[in-house]
């Protein structure tokens, strides 16, 4: 560890006492200031005189570093914080790093199942079911999941009626599902045939579950609408058993019913609709991972992609 200027010990000394940093925050603290402290030095700058100009160099330099825009973004904020204390102590007359922000990280893509791997958990049935009414209902969750793009919050907000009271619900004779999704906002999907014929096996049986008076059209084991938690943790068990490649959570489902609808179709537009998306540019990510897609169909089949 270097020692730090006086200047900088002293910030560490108010963060400490004044604002009653934790440990391991006054540690990254610490880091930060060794840091640009050696940057300064190597750079001849007076931390006192540090300007804008400068500053932006040193981000520069990070970013050519190699480091991570979440990382950069850190130490950027430790230096700004000491320097708004050094202002305020009249040690320095501007903070050279208010309003200099890191490089934006990049999105990461939405994880989707294979088209095959998404159909085979959705058609996965255990040879003995530990509990067959159970099993009829979490086969019927993963098939609106998948089959219907919906969200979990979507999933389990629905009742098994349609009433003035309820969020959303299933329409078996038109073949739709209605929900209220982001912001209040209410849309209509349509209920494929798998799905329809899951969901009246699992209708058929939820008497046996039900609480009185219960609306939900998903129950737990206690007969009260069924928990996100207790989705997650079914979802990712019955994924595992079916010998999913990957971890599957309810939102890969939804990712993955888009990303194969925009394969088949290309209709951007109506892949939006069925989401409920507010924005084409938030559905656009799915164009993403449909060149993947097509990518890696080059790659294994075009004569010139191969070594």
């Amino acid at each position: 560890m270097m020692e730090l200027a006086q200047d900088f010990t002293e910030f560490l000394q108010h963060a400490r006492v004044q604002q009653r940093l934790s440990p391991r925050t006054l540690r990254i603290y610490t880091d930060g200031l060794e840091r640009l402290q050696v940057m300064l030095v190597e750079a001849a700058i007076d931390a006192r005189n540090l300007n804008i100009a400068q500053a932006r160099r040193l981000a520069a330099l990070l970013h050519r570093e190699g480091l991570a825009p979440k990382s950069i973004a850190l130490l950027l904020s430790v230096w700004r914080s000491a320097y708004r204390w050094l202002g305020l102590q009249g040690r320095v007359t501007l903070n050279p790093f208010d309003g200099l922000r890191a490089p934006k990280a990049p999105k990461p893509l939405p994880k989707a199942l294979g088209v095959d791997d998404a159909v085979q958990l959705a058609a996965y049935a255990p040879e003995v079911a530990a509990d067959p009414v159970l099993e009829a209902r979490d086969r019927a969750m993963v098939e609106l999941l998948y089959g219907a793009g919906l969200r979990a919050s979507e999933l389990t907000g629905l009742d098994a009626q349609a009433s003035g009271q309820a969020a959303g619900w299933v329409d078996l004779q038109a073949n739709e599902v209605h929900v209220l999704g982001k912001g209040g906002k209410r849309r209509s999907t349509p209920l494929g045939r798998a799905a329809a014929e899951a969901l009246r096996t699992w209708l058929a049986v939820r008497p046996q579950v039900v609480a009185a008076g219960e609306a939900a059209l998903f129950v737990g084991s206690r007969g009260k609408r069924i928990a996100g938690s207790t989705l997650r943790a079914m979802l990712s068990a019955r994924a595992v058993a079916a010998g999913s490649p990957a971890h599957v959570h309810p939102h890969m489902l939804r990712h993955s019913f888009a990303s194969h609808l925009l394969q088949s179709s290309g209709d951007l537009r109506a892949v939006q609709e069925l989401l409920g998306h507010a924005h084409i540019t938030t559905t656009q990510v799915y164009t993403q991972l449909d060149h993947q897609h097509l990518a890696r169909i080059y790659d294994a089949a075009h004569p010139r992609a191969k070594k």
